[in-house]
């Protein structure tokens, strides 16, 4: 196949990003007080925080204290917000819809003692309303004059008024982009990786692979390392969730996870996928991950099936990596600027990382996701055919790669996030017909 077919772009109707529909000459209103929070979670976990916390200051027309990032047990990362965020380009482009400061003043600071944790931390549930915003935390703002929230994940409700989306929309599309180490050596890396693949026009393929330790040990699926794996996923789930899978009547069932689609994809298996598809062994790779689980033993079948893979480590020098090890956001924020930039993304296993991308690449390139998802229950009754045709199994894979297709440019639902769906609230109708849409190399996040 050739990387330039993989989408058909006859059935989508082209859109365009209107995210930053700000009257830049308009006054912000007297603030009401300082609004802090505390953003837990991985790189895109914060992102989800960061972004909804300018929508919940808009709202309340406070001013926000660049988030803080809370050290998490499983990505173990010490970096703050301007090590991984630029916060002056930040600032700036909110400066019309919110007010945004670095820390705050010292009057506000002496009225605590020069102890935020004197603040008040208002517990605010998760998916809340703008009405519970306005009824609880307005008037405690307005009399105390900062407020804090923490934890702030997922603390707003998707549906909320267009005004409020419309912040949400400009935070994440045009508000953050990363600092600029990060920026710098993930545009070498995406330059790397495009002429890498000049025999496929510049194009290449990304995948989320999500076979780390601490994932393999999360899904309680099983793979084939029998007892030796048992007892080192016994430890990673210990060491990371420290009882929760320990707890009494928590039953652990494998099979029925790999059934359910649940497990996290082999590299092997991703391979057999993206060949089933039509991806030959000339198509530049490109693997998003972690720490793989016994990388040596589980990568090899993916690299030989395509020898033109690459990674953050193969791409990058040691000396450019090295001011990033340790940290695992800063890494994942090469990869996703990597996968942000190619031709086809693969997800192999949902959450935050995933999620954002979908919706960067929709908001990119004209509201479609490029972005092959899978049916992960159908291919675990595919793997588990030893039996099947090469055939046969390849007119599967080539269905689901029409499904995701039809399914790049889906619009919004009520109950989903306009971080991954973000039409129509962030984008909108393009007049023209036609909708050829290259990668950009501007690289904006």
């Amino acid at each position: 196949m050739q990387l330039m077919t993989a989408w058909n772009s006859k059935v989508h109707q082209p859109w365009k990003p209107c995210a930053d529909r700000s009257n830049s000459n308009a006054e912000l209103p007297k603030s009401n007080g300082f609004l802090i929070i505390e953003a837990n979670g991985g790189l895109n976990q914060q992102r989800l925080s960061i972004c909804d916390a300018v929508a919940v200051a808009g709202l309340l027309n406070a001013t926000l204290v660049i988030p803080i990032f809370h050290l998490n047990s499983v990505w173990r990362d010490s970096s703050n917000f301007g090590d991984i965020f630029d916060e002056d380009f930040f600032m700036h482009a909110l400066r019309s819809n919110v007010n945004v400061v670095k820390e705050l003043p010292e009057d506000i600071l002496q009225q605590f003692d020069h102890n935020i944790s004197s603040i008040v931390n208002l517990r605010v549930k998760g998916w809340s309303s703008p009405t519970h915003y306005l009824q609880k935390v307005l008037p405690k703002l307005q009399q105390l004059g900062a407020v804090r929230i923490a934890p702030f994940s997922n603390r707003l409700a998707q549906g909320v008024p267009s005004n409020i989306q419309g912040l949400r929309c400009l935070a994440n599309f045009e508000a953050l982009r990363f600092s600029e180490p990060i920026r710098m050596l993930a545009e070498k890396m995406v330059d790397r990786m495009v002429k890498n693949s000049s025999q496929s026009g510049g194009k290449y393929v990304s995948v989320h692979l999500r076979f780390e330790t601490d994932m393999v040990a999360f899904s309680c699926c099983e793979y084939d390392g029998g007892e030796e794996e048992k007892h080192e996923m016994d430890i990673a789930r210990e060491r990371s969730w420290r009882g929760k899978f320990r707890k009494r009547g928590r039953v652990i069932r494998p099979g029925a996870n790999r059934v359910d689609g649940k497990c996290p994809l082999t590299p092997l298996e991703v391979g057999m996928m993206l060949r089933g598809m039509g991806f030959d062994n000339t198509t530049s790779v490109y693997v998003a991950a972690g720490k793989i689980y016994k990388a040596e033993k589980y990568v090899a079948p993916l690299r030989q099936m395509f020898p033109r893979l690459e990674t953050k480590d193969t791409l990058a020098t040691p000396e450019e990596l090295a001011a990033f090890k340790g940290h695992s956001s800063r890494l994942a924020a090469l990869d996703y600027t990597v996968c942000l930039h190619s031709e086809v993304f693969v997800t192999t296993q949902g959450g935050n990382f995933p999620h954002f991308l979908m919706g960067h690449r929709r908001y990119l390139y004209g509201g479609h996701a490029k972005t092959i998802k899978p049916d992960k229950r159908k291919l675990a009754l595919l793997f588990d055919r030893p039996n099947i045709r090469w055939d046969d199994f390849k007119r599967q894979m080539k269905d689901m790669l029409s499904h995701s297709d039809v399914k790049g440019s889906e619009l919004r639902k009520p109950s989903a996030s306009l971080y991954t769906f973000p039409m129509p609230d962030c984008m909108c109708k393009q007049p023209e017909a036609s909708n050829e849409h290259g990668n950009t190399k501007k690289l904006t996040s």
